[in-house]
């Protein structure tokens, strides 16, 4: 099983699916579980770190007509210049961001509003010294993004968490970046999105996450490392 699978997916998975828009596992049997989203707002269609797959687009239309990419990780870039490219949109990054612009072949829109005027509050993030991130939250309808930070996905959760806090966050967790915030789902970068009590899924991720580092080290930490030296070579 590869760790991040780049070949053009023949296929893809259906992972998270609401009124407002709809995520996809392009490479349902790769270990890091790359999931990217679809997010419907008023002046059209967002996708959410893409990754590409063969008849992606058939599901796309039937949210409406792409309006942008939006990369809320300096590790995401995945295939944002392929959609940009197919529906001539811009790829939309936060200005102080490194690392996307060198690894697509379209021109990047640095912006403050990475996601227009869908309504999401975001938040900067750098949960180790090499990533830099978004934490998307829309309180209009109570969706949270989190690329890398939180996950369901492997190298994350321990025992009976439904969302795990990232290996290198446990010790000290992030509880002032999600302290305003009361989702009603929970969508990540990585692994299919909680959408039943996301609230207390979230707020028991945060409040077990240094109590169970231990647990988290023996299961997890082969994983995480098999996962970011993939990322390195990226």
């Amino acid at each position: 099983m590869p760790a991040y699978d780049h070949s053009l997916s023949t296929g893809f998975e259906v992972v998270d699916r609401w009124s407002g828009g709809v995520g996809w596992l392009a490479h349902p049997d790769e270990t890091g579980e790359r999931v990217s989203h679809a997010i419907a707002a008023d002046d059209g269609l967002w996708l959410v770190d893409p990754v590409d797959a063969e008849g992606i687009d058939d599901l796309l239309a039937e949210y409406g007509d792409v309006t942008g990419v939006a990369v809320l990780s300096n590790y995401h870039a995945r295939d944002a210049d392929a959609f940009a490219n197919r529906h001539d949109v811009a790829v939309h990054v936060p200005r102080w961001m490194d690392r996307v612009e060198e690894r697509i072949d379209v021109p990047v829109e640095r912006t403050d509003e990475v996601l227009g005027s869908a309504g999401f509050e975001t938040t900067a993030v750098e949960p180790l010294s090499l990533y830099k991130a978004v934490v998307a939250y829309r309180p209009a309808d109570g969706t949270l993004i989190v690329p890398d930070l939180l996950s369901s996905g492997s190298g994350y959760p321990v025992g009976d968490e439904r969302v795990g806090v990232m290996l290198g966050s446990r010790l000290f967790p992030p509880r002032e970046v999600f302290a305003e915030i009361e989702p009603e789902r929970i969508l990540f970068g990585h692994g299919r999105g909680v959408f039943e009590a996301a609230d207390e899924a979230l707020d028991d991720a945060l409040d077990g996450a240094r109590r169970r580092l231990p647990r988290a080290l023996v299961a997890n930490f082969g994983t995480n490392l098999r996962l970011f030296v993939s990322s390195m070579v990226d």
